[in-house]
């Protein structure tokens, strides 16, 4: 098999095959995940160590995903670190990129692409969509007594929507938005009977893994929108919802993940009323 070019295709490529690997196999799967900021920077026995498993575990987890070795499947995060630890000249290198790539496109052909791209996604989405972990994250957001809600960067606008179409219900609902910087005071107050919407996917905001931490350590419920159940965010989450967004000329959309926070709103404005109206009629209705 070839291996991934991405970051990101290698976890899509983890995410469907875990559950067949060996256990050994799926210990290093974990900690890629939890550790793939590091990993570019790691040694091959720093990775064995902290996965508890030999360094000749790595070689065939890495040749299992059609590697060579350790070092090229290395060099993959290496890349990944090089387009995303400068986000500006990374913005302008995929915009060149897009240039260079071929014959020149007018604004409505680049409009097209990225049409087709946000189609694909919510096609992907709509294949891969799991019944059972959205009514989980419906019935987590209906029994909830607050609602928090973080995203940071390019996701901070999903959140800021999603705070504004939550406050049409009778919820209470907070953006955790770090306006001076402060995530630990707007978080410290989330409690067992409350949950914590966190949207993030890779590089995973520092700030939302942060909000995430304490909202366990107060053993409040997470329900991560996100791109793996195996990430950082996805695995320690108690409902974890996968979205991969379709992408053009290196830039990944929004239109997915949008679709799945407007479905989770009008899923819970919609169980809400059905509730008041139980309540409301408790002997129910005559015919």
């Amino acid at each position: 098999m070839s291996s991934p070019k991405t970051v990101d295709d290698l976890l899509l490529d983890i995410a469907r095959d875990f559950e067949t690997l060996p256990p050994q196999l799926q210990s290093i799967a974990s900690y890629l995940e939890r550790q793939r900021a590091n990993i570019m920077v790691q040694r091959i026995n720093e990775v064995a160590e902290g996965s508890g498993v030999h360094p000749s575990a790595v070689v065939r987890f890495a040749k299992r995903f059609g590697f060579s070795g350790f070092r090229e499947l290395q060099s993959v995060f290496r890349s990944h670190y090089t387009d995303t630890v400068t986000p500006t000249r990374s913005y302008q290198q995929r915009v060149r990129q897009a240039i260079a790539g071929g014959q020149a496109m007018g604004p409505a052909e680049i409009a097209r692409r990225f049409i087709d791209a946000s189609r694909a996604g919510l096609d992907e989405l709509a294949g891969d969509f799991d019944n059972k972990r959205f009514n989980a994250a419906v019935d987590l957001l209906v029994k909830a007594e607050n609602i928090y809600v973080v995203a940071v960067r390019r996701t901070f606008s999903i959140a800021s929507y999603f705070v504004y179409a939550l406050q049409h219900t009778h919820k209470r609902v907070h953006l955790v938005s770090g306006l001076g910087g402060m995530y630990h005071e707007q978080i410290r107050s989330i409690g067992r009977n409350d949950v914590l919407v966190a949207i993030s996917f890779p590089p995973y905001g520092r700030e939302t893994l942060y909000c995430s931490r304490v909202a366990q350590q107060h053993k409040a419920h997470v329900l991560a929108i996100t791109d793996s159940a195996l990430g950082p965010l996805g695995s320690e989450a108690r409902v974890t919802l996968k979205v991969s967004e379709g992408s053009a000329f290196g830039f990944r959309g929004l239109a997915s993940t949008l679709c799945l926070c407007q479905s989770l709103f009008v899923a819970l404005a919609y169980k809400l009323e059905l509730k008041l109206e139980e309540t409301s009629h408790p002997g129910g209705y005559d015919d």
